[in-house]
């Protein structure tokens, strides 16, 4: 994976990336929303790593972390670079926003989908425009990212909705109306992810419950921790996804019928084996 900021604009109350700034002596709080962190030779970077000798082609994945679509990426084009690179070396990239700018990149996108070395995820927590006000406060309108999904589509790129994360007695009523409008948009796979509140993101959500929805804080604390186990976030990596339990189970079998009654198909498998090593062309990028 590769993550061109760290930090985000979007300012999500619920982001499992906040604790990251905390490592950089910034808070997890506001200056995640506000000192981002700009990576301008990334792209320098990655060239010098896949033009190594015992470099292996896997699909890269961007925005596993940060969304490399956040509003900084207009005025420094890191992601594009990037993208541009992977163009060159015909590599694998799978790529995951809820930002509409991916669409600035449909002519990169399109050429590397046309080799199947393409797919992109719309991330989309909720329909209600209100909601998504509170929980995300300057990402992208739910209607704008479907409308993106619909964009996606119509230029070849293969794309899907990750319901993420579901918020229990916020958004889970929402789980099958989030399906059903991603796939009339064009979406051609789904997948879900539980909220989790690793570190200082416990404190800082259980803060913006008590400003905005403090009649349901209990109930939906209480069906989070009952999910991971008693806490607010698992730490074994294979448990970090659907959470477990009574609760978990429901909603995982809920999206289950879903998905089949919609007519999901699988994530597509990417191509490696079109990579080609790209030239360092003089760069000494290891050092930048």
């Amino acid at each position: 994976s590769i993550n061109p900021y760290r930090g985000c604009e979007h300012g999500c109350i619920y982001c499992f990336a906040r604790p990251t700034h905390a490592w950089l002596d910034l808070s997890p709080g506001l200056d995640f929303e506000t000192e981002i962190v700009v990576k301008p030779h990334a792209a320098a970077l990655l060239r010098a790593e896949l033009a190594r000798p015992a470099y292996r082609c896997s699909t890269l994945a961007m925005g596993t972390n940060t969304d490399p679509y956040q509003p900084v990426e207009r005025d420094h084009g890191i992601t594009r670079s990037i993208l541009e690179l992977l163009v060159e070396c015909r590599h694998p990239v799978a790529v995951t926003t809820k930002s509409t700018r991916v669409r600035r990149d449909l002519d990169l996108l399109g050429e590397l989908a046309v080799q199947d070395l393409a797919c992109v995820n719309l991330s989309i927590t909720t329909l209600d425009a209100e909601m998504a006000m509170r929980l995300e406060p300057r990402a992208a309108a739910p209607q704008a990212r479907l409308e993106t999904l619909t964009r996606l589509r119509e230029a070849g790129v293969p794309c899907g909705v990750l319901v993420s994360p579901v918020i229990p007695a916020l958004t889970d009523h929402e789980l099958e109306a989030i399906l059903g409008a991603a796939r009339d948009a064009g979406a051609q796979w789904a997948s879900w992810l539980l909220v989790r509140l690793p570190r200082e993101v416990g404190p800082l959500f259980e803060q913006w419950l008590s400003a905005h929805y403090p009649e349901r804080a209990t109930r939906v604390l209480g069906h989070i921790r009952e999910a991971w186990g008693g806490t607010f976030n698992p730490t074994r990596f294979g448990a970090r996804h659907h959470g477990q339990g009574a609760y978990a189970h429901t909603l995982a079998q809920r999206f289950r019928l879903a998905h089949r009654r919609l007519g999901f198909g699988a994530v597509p498998g990417l191509r490696s084996d079109l990579f080609r090593p790209p030239g360092l062309g003089g760069q000494l990028a290891l050092d930048l």
